[in-house]
């Protein structure tokens, strides 16, 4: 750091550069020139207001390179304008480079300095540097003495286009980057782009990604000139100003690299100008600039500083790009155009890229998975609520929208996942398909892309080619042409064309060698091409990956040598890399002798280069049998249509003349015959139909006779003209073994043939022998032996031959039933083959490597589940085990939720408390159609009549669920929406949630003699006997079922005050699951417990045994077997259909009572007698029947036994996990030993085929079966594939405790646990803690004083009543410094906080929770671990204290709804704060403040006014009276202050959060006027157990806590 003022210098003429001028808010603010530094002082001093301090900031690595030149200009350009005027200071202050000097440290020691140079109001700041400096020392100009001017002066290319743009300015905290700061326009953006050839080319590359992303967005003519100009850009930005000269000064000495780059950059520096003009705060169009950013700050918050910005970006744009390809909305085309046009500037474009790769290591790679990637997207600033929100490309230049677009979890997890899982199609989506006729447009062929590249590259003149394979293969092909300057191309028609336009053979030597990748056929077509250079010097490396390092190329290579070639292996003989030495003799040509009986495309690549060869060309095929001969015949047609005739002399021999290729103005490539095998083969495995319309019987590929051949003889009905294809597959199941095919001429369509006969057991004779396919084991992998080995993991039997394979077929259903794992050897065809498999296998499967298939259609598995139907979803087949948790697959969406039922069964009050909780659009159906029709309901009946209303009603209905409103909504069908068949298919068609709402019909009947608001029902028609004939109709229409029953609660079916807030509660619960925005699931990565209950009735358990017998738990088990035992049952007939229809009635009104009672996740389990429960094994179909109803009552677990059923329970699951179980209840057969634990694999791998969770239990014979059993647990066991595992009986127990997750416990208020052996959680954690499972943790109150805090007294006593090993103890103190040593010890716990240190503690927490942050306290510490990483996390459990006192409240004496009354806080302190947040909470819309400070009420009211439709402040208590609360919270100790006997009108709830004394003057005043009241410990109690559950992750001890803190305050107080 150094100040210095300029001296007077003697004034030199000015070199003034001429510029261009871009605005930004109508400010011409933005300057972009060359040399611009005697510029920048003129134009601040004429034409900005007058300072007399200028402060110029940078970075110690500018300093020697710019400073001088900086202080000697001011000095020059001062004299020049104003030379008899003292020149004002010039202050400069240098910081280190880097972020970590983004921060409030630096921020504050440069206000420091400032102030100690007496800087006044009238001080201009300087912002010389990249990002960081321009954004610190921004939020520096904003904030010192109230916002002074500030100047950007940007050196780095990113911030010239990006940061410097826009006004945002901030520094970096512990919680994040940019968390800190403000908006503050820069008066000046100075652009002087002669500072970019200083910068290492890594730094030009990191700035072009933001370049790219903005012509991506805006601007297809600028994308089209980075995309064709990049060395040309590359060249003007690292070269242009290295010889230190004045070029570009001026327009006339501007050099036409300079012309380009300044166009570039002021290109994209206007369109950044232009959003923030039109949107400076991020509310819409700014939000454009985000393209990239989502994904790839996500990706940068992981591996930065290692990659950069840019370079993260990069790979953002391709993967958000991709994202826009899977919905439809971006064709594959500007996928890869947009990802070449990145690589170009030296940018990766996927997270495995090499680039990225060597920047950051395998070891920190390894954490981009796809969940960590999400949780970090999930913080994203530009989300709303749970919704992630990306800027999807409609095309290269254009958006979407105008904004980021709402896009679902799942799309944007499986573009981001290495693998894909691809599940069975299910039969019902066959039907449905059966009548529909898919059309499947496959990719251009690469075998015809290829050569169609090579050919129109040698040849003269411009050829437009449509329809090219855009595959890695031909990106490799078009880059090699390119690097020795064979040709040049453009696009053309948003890149569906490219433009080539050819050298006509001339081709000099590459810079660098020509990298392939694993592109075998331009690897074979180039080694001859690379011949044709006519150099007498140098050489050329052509190389490829791994992979093709080993394919061979031997036969071309001694073919090559022999005719006079210089070639040598530079590593492996035979194989790849080859060097090949330029000697001025080119392609020799004459008589070649060539073996062809390994590749076809020997033969191509000599064949296309022959016209060029130095004499005519007679290649002599010898070695055996030619290969793939369609292939050679397709390149002689090729040639012929590019001007060149080969003659065929003999069979295996051919003469090629000399010539030169003539470009056709136009060359449509043919779609690609081998990829049209996946789509039609689809058809046939699947029994649905499915037409190519780009291939044919005239094709020129070999294997478009894949399905006349292959198909027809196996059972499909194919139909088949010169151009198209149609093939209808047989029922499933149906396709017929072919005894012997010889399939030479289609060899790459060998895997699909292969996936087919893997099924075709339609007949006796089940085995295909494929033959002619030698050349298959040398392709990208050896594809006979990988179909061997892959085929097997779907229990598929195959023999192993030299040219072919012999498989033998299975009948689908006896397919393995787990979910294999594919593994695709880096070969397209084997990941498309068989992901068809998958289609039809009971488990479909894992494909890993799903990104191999962009060797020829990328877009594949877009296609396999938009188009096609199959299932698919991410699958991250990297991930460790505990970054996956089961049932994972299930994404958060934001489809619409339909609600259907009786009328007056209370679809519209629970769907409008559902949309106000979920902030979501509450519709009722109803009124869409009164409004859209313009008549009421009974008008239009009276008119017209039923049927006229039923169809304008399906009209309403179709429009809804198909257009905006099958998004953010809540539906509210009416009563009779299922009467039309045509409204349930599309509800049943509907791909969001239908729930239907279950009445009472006794309380509906009711209603509805009241309702006159809509028609009666018919004179004749009983209300009961409608919904008899409804009743079916809801349950074939629904896809979830809620009891709306009001009398559930009270006894001897008495309605229950307050009843209606639980039923709203629980429907909440049951729309947040089947959304999946709240799954409410156990937590796989620690260990867990559910207590069974085993009383025939859940009321048993009411009201008080519940939560004590929970204390401890995680979930609770419901044993719907037990409950038969009640006296209706006992002895009940259970086939008998009335007595099974009234015994899942009984099981649903007990599982819905069980919800009201208890907020845990809930095990459905139905246990049959031979697996030691009560439920009859014979009863089968009621069994399903009540399983299948689990998952329509939204159970989050369902166990269902391992039999020939659970695959139906396990495909129809929806958002509930299944535990797949077995139980041995005598230890004969499930042994845990290794050696003996082959019954129990079997029984594992059989679980795991039908359960995401497998449960195995046995019965311990010794203690050492728990030793084993805990071996076997640890072999299998992971939070991805968790495993409950233990041993039943007495000796058993000690499995117990160490089983790692839902081990079930008993409780002594049980009469009986569910099996033997069973213990509670006390003694399992007593057990965990003696052996080490479960070490103590110190637990402590801060503040002072505390000395009388009952929270000791209430924390150890759950401790003690959960058996757990920890102390809660106080730590007085003053000051929060004292506490970090306490914070840091290895043993904390975690604390409650309490004055004076609720704000004071904030900074020494690495997070907040958002109550925390909005309430602006801490009363509750919480370290969250994650891996070796601990944080801090600072909660504020005061709030939920209130919420819960009062949600109970409401409950027993049936106050007004939340929704509905207005609330009263009395105080304006720091408690009042914590209460208006639980009244948020609540869903309360409208509250009064009153204190007697009325400046603070307003204050307090203007700051949470965003949370309330109404917030406002009252002077008095009597004008809060006029508004009638229904809800009251005073936060001010021991208050006096007057209560109006008028403030408790009707039914409330008074609520004082003062606890000394118990009665206060609100609380008496309340209870006088008969309201219900809540007393302050009571809320201290409340609060307590909600931070004792987040510190132990567990039902907290209620009742042992709350009688600890009444007997200290009874003997304190």
């Amino acid at each position: 750091m150094s100040a210095s003022s300029d001296a007077q210098t003697a004034p030199r003429p000015l070199r003034l550069a001429e510029v261009e001028a871009i605005p930004v808010l109508g400010q011409d603010s933005i300057v972009c020139g060359f040399h611009l530094v005697d510029y920048i002082w003129k134009d601040i001093f004429e034409n900005l207001k007058a300072a007399s301090t200028y402060v110029l900031i940078t970075d110690t690595n500018l300093l020697a390179l710019y400073v001088e030149k900086y202080k000697e200009a001011f000095a020059t350009a001062w004299q020049h304008h104003r030379p008899s005027v003292t020149a004002p200071r010039l202050l400069i202050y240098t910081l280190q480079p880097g972020e970590t000097s983004k921060s409030r440290a630096t921020k504050g020691a440069i206000e420091d300095w400032m102030l100690e140079q007496k800087c006044t109001r009238d001080t201009m700041v300087l912002a010389l540097g990249g990002g960081v400096i321009g954004d610190l020392v921004g939020f520096v100009a904003a904030t010192f003495m109230r916002g002074v001017p500030f100047v950007q002066i940007p050196t780095s290319l990113l911030a010239m286009v990006d940061s410097s743009i826009g006004g945002k300015t901030a520094v970096d905290t512990p919680a994040g980057k940019n968390l800190i700061g403000a908006f503050w326009q820069p008066q000046r953006i100075f652009m002087d782009m002669a500072v970019l050839s200083t910068l290492p080319e890594r730094e030009f590359s990191n700035g072009m990604a933001e370049v790219v992303k903005t012509a991506a967005i805006w601007s297809p003519e600028e994308f089209e000139v980075l995309e064709s100009r990049a060395d040309d850009i590359r060249t003007a930005v690292l070269e242009g100003q290295k010889d230190g000269g004045s070029a570009g000064l001026t327009k006339a000495t501007r050099t036409v690299a300079q012309g380009l780059l300044l166009r570039v950059i002021a290109a994209s520096a206007r369109v950044k100008a232009h959003v923030v003009t039109h949107d400076e705060r991020e509310l819409g169009m700014r939000g454009l600039l985000n393209f990239g950013h989502t994904i790839g700050h996500a990706i940068e918050a992981i591996l930065s500083p290692q990659v950069l910005h840019g370079e993260c970006v990069a790979v953002g744009c391709v993967l958000e790009a991709e994202v826009a390809r899977r919905m439809g909305h971006l064709g594959e085309v500007s996928v890869k155009r947009l990802a070449r046009c990145l690589a170009a500037y030296g940018l990766p474009t996927a997270m495995d890229d090499p680039i990225i790769r060597r920047r950051a290591g395998d070891a920190k790679l390894a954490e981009v998975r796809p969940a960590r990637l999400m949780q970090v997207m999930g913080v994203d600033k530009k989300n709303i609520g749970t919704q992630k929100r990306l800027v999807l490309l409609k095309r290269l230049g254009q958006t979407l929208e105008m904004k980021p677009t709402n896009v679902d979890d799942a799309i944007i997890e499986a573009t981001m996942s290495d693998g894909m899982r691809v599940g069975p199609v299910a039969a019902e989506a066959v039907s449905a398909a059966a009548t529909l006729e898919t059309v499947v447009v496959p990719p251009g062929s690469k075998s015809i892309s290829n050569r169609a590249l090579q050919l129109a590259a040698l040849g003269q003149g411009e050829c437009r080619i449509k329809n090219l394979l855009h595959s890695d293969d031909t990106q490799v092909m078009l880059a090699a042409l390119q690097a020795m300057d064979g040709c040049s191309f453009r696009w053309e028609d948003d890149g569906d064309t490219l433009v080539v336009v050819g050298g006509g053979g001339q081709l000099r030597v590459a810079d660098q060698e020509l990298y392939l990748g694993n592109a075998g056929t331009a690897s074979r077509f180039l080694t001859t091409t690379v011949n044709l250079i006519d150099a007498s010097e140098g050489s050329t490396v052509v190389t490829g990956n791994a992979r093709m390092r080993q394919r061979p190329a031997g036969p071309l290579v001694d073919a090559l040598r022999t005719n006079g070639c210089v070639i040598e292996y530079c590593e492996r003989e035979g194989s790849l890399p080859l060097r090949i030495t330029h000697t001025g003799r080119g392609f020799p040509g004459g008589h070649i002798q060539l073996a062809a009986s390994v590749s076809s495309q020997y033969v191509s690549s000599i064949l296309l280069c022959a016209p060029y060869a130095q004499e005519a060309v007679r290649l002599e095929l010898v070695g055996g049998k030619v290969i793939s001969q369609p292939y050679i015949d397709m390149t002689i047609a090729m040639m012929e249509q590019f001007g060149c005739h080969v003659e065929r002399v003999a069979e295996n021999e051919y003469v090629i003349p000399r010539g030169a290729y003539s470009n056709p103005a136009e060359y449509v490539v043919e779609s690609d015959a081998s990829s049209a095998t996946y789509p039609l083969a689809f058809a046939a495995i699947t029994g649905t139909q499915c037409t190519v319309p780009s291939i044919g019987s005239s094709s020129l590929q070999g294997d478009a006779r894949f399905a006349v051949e292959v198909l027809r003889p196996m059972g499909c009905t194919v139909e088949q003209t010169a151009t198209t294809t149609t093939v209808r597959g047989p029922a499933r199941g149906g396709l017929q073994a072919l005894d012997e095919i010889d399939m030479e001429p289609m060899t790459d369509a060998f895997l699909t043939a292969a996936v087919l006969a893997a099924v075709a057991a339609a007949a006796p004779n089940c085995t295909t022998r494929i033959r002619g396919i030698a050349n298959q084991h040398v392709k990208e992998c050896d594809r006979i032996e990988a179909m061997c080995t892959e085929l097997a993991k779907f229990g598929v039997a195959t023999e192993n031959h030299a040219d072919g394979i012999d498989v033998h077929a299975q009948q689908i259903s006896k397919l393995n039933s787990e979910t294999p794992t594919v593994h695709c050897y880096d070969d397209h065809r084997v990941a498309m083959s068989l992901s068809l498999l998958a289609c039809v296998a009971p488990g479909g499967a894992v494909i890993e490597e799903r990104r191999c298939v962009g060797k020829t259609w990328p877009q594949w598995w877009d296609v396999l589940a938009r188009d096609l139907g199959a299932p698919t979803i991410g699958a991250d087949t990297g991930a460790t085990p505990a970054e996956v948790a089961p049932g994972s697959t299930t994404q958060a969406h934001d489809m619409s939720v339909v609600l259907i039922g009786m009328r007056g069964v209370g679809k519209t009050t629970l769907g409008q408390a559902a949309a106000r909780e979920l902030g979501l659009e509450f519709v009722d159906l109803d009124d869409l159609l009164e409004r859209d029709v313009g008549q009421t309901i009974p008008e239009i009946i009276n008119r017209s009549g039923w049927p006229t209303f039923r169809e304008h009603e399906t009209r309403v209905l179709a429009g809804a669920l198909s257009g905006e409103l099958s998004r953010g909504a809540i539906i509210a069908c009416g009563g009779g929406v299922v009467e039309s068949e045509t409204n349930r298919t599309l509800l049943k068609a509907y791909t969001g949630p239908v729930i239907c709402l279950t009445p009472n019909m006794e309380h509906v009947a009711e209603y509805l003699s009241h309702d006159k608001l809509r028609p009666a029902y018919a004179i004749t028609s009983d209300i009961h006997d409608v919904y008899g004939r409804r009743l079916p109709l809801y349950a074939e229409s629904c896809d979830y079922e809620y009891l709306v029953d009001k009398s559930l609660l009270g006894h001897d079916g008495a309605e229950q005050p307050g009843a209606w807030a639980l039923i709203e509660r629980d429907f909440i619960r049951l729309v947040h699951f089947s959304t999946g925005s709240n799954l409410n699931r156990v937590d796989m990565q620690r260990p867990s417990k559910f207590v069974s209950l085993t009383s025939p009735n859940v009321r048993d358990y009411l009201p008080a045994r519940l939560p004590a017998l929970t204390a401890g738990a995680q979930a609770v088990e419901l044993r719907v077997d037990l409950l038969l035992e009640t006296p209706e049952f006992a002895a009940a007939d259970l086939a008998d259909n009335k007595t099974g229809t009234e015994f899942v009635s009984h099981v649903h009104r007990q599982f819905t009572l069980l919800r009201h009672s208890s907020r845990l996740p809930v095990i459905f389990t139905v246990r049959t007698q031979p697996q030691g429960g009560r439920f009859p094994v014979d009863a089968v179909e009621l069994r399903l029947r009540l399983l299948h109803n689990a998952v329509q009552w939204g159970s989050e677990y369902v166990d269902v036994e391992v039999d020939d059923h659970a695959a139906q329970i396990y495909s129809a699951r929806r958002n509930s996990l299944v535990i797949a179980s077995f139980h041995d209840p005598i230890g004969a057969r499930l042994r845990w030993n290794a050696g003996e634990d082959e019954f129990a694999l079997e029984m594992l791998g059989r679980a795991r085929a039908c359960g995401d969770i497998a449960k195995l239990i046995s019965t311990a014979r010794n203690w050492e079966d728990n030793s084993a059993c805990h071996a076997f647990v640890q072999r299998h066991h992971s939070p991805a594939t968790p495993l409950i595992a233990l041993n039943m009986g007495y000796i058993g127990q000690m499995s117990r405790v160490l089983c790692p997750c839902l081990t079930p416990i008993t409780h002594s208020l049980l009469s009986v646990a569910s099996a033997p052996g069973q213990i509670s959680a006390k003694q399992i954690n007593e057990a965990r803690a003696l052996i080490g499972l479960l070490p103590a943790q110190r637990f402590y109150l801060f503040g002072t004083p505390i000395q009388q805090s009952p929270s000791p007294a209430m924390h150890n006593a759950a401790f003690a009543a959960l058996g757990m090993p920890h102390s809660y103890e106080l730590k007085e103190t003053s000051t929060v410094d004292a506490l970090e040593p306490v914070l840091a010890a290895e043993n904390f716990g975690g604390a409650s906080v309490t004055i004076p240190h609720k704000q004071a503690i904030i900074p020494l927490l690495d997070c907040l929770t958002p109550a925390a942050e909005r309430i602006g306290a801490v009363n509750t510490i919480i370290p969250v671990v994650e891996g070796v990483q601990r944080q801090l996390v600072g909660d504020n459990t005061d709030y939920l204290g209130i919420v819960g006192c009062l949600r109970q409240a409401q409950f027993e004496c049936s106050a007004p709804s939340f929704t509905a009354s207005t609330a009263l806080v009395i105080g304006a302190g720091g408690t009042s704060r914590a209460a208006l947040y639980a009244l948020h909470t609540l869903g309360v819309r409208c509250v009064l403040i009153f204190n007697r400070t009325e400046a603070r009420a307003q204050e307090l009211a203007d700051e949470f006014a965003p949370l309330f439709e109404k917030l406002s402040t009252v002077t008095q208590l009597e004008d809060a009276a006029a508004s009638a609360p229904a809800y009251i919270i005073g936060t001010i100790p021991a208050s006096d202050i007057y209560l109006p006997e008028a403030l408790f009108s009707g039914v409330g709830v008074a609520l004082d959060m003062a606890y000394k004394p118990r009665w206060t003057p609100l609380l008496e005043a309340a209870s006088r006027r008969k309201w219900a009241v809540v007393h302050g410990v009571a809320v201290l109690i409340e609060q307590g157990i909600h931070q004792l559950e987040k510190w132990t992750h567990s039902v907290a001890p209620a009742k042992y806590m709350g009688d600890a803190v009444h007997s200290k305050y009874n003997m304190d107080f």
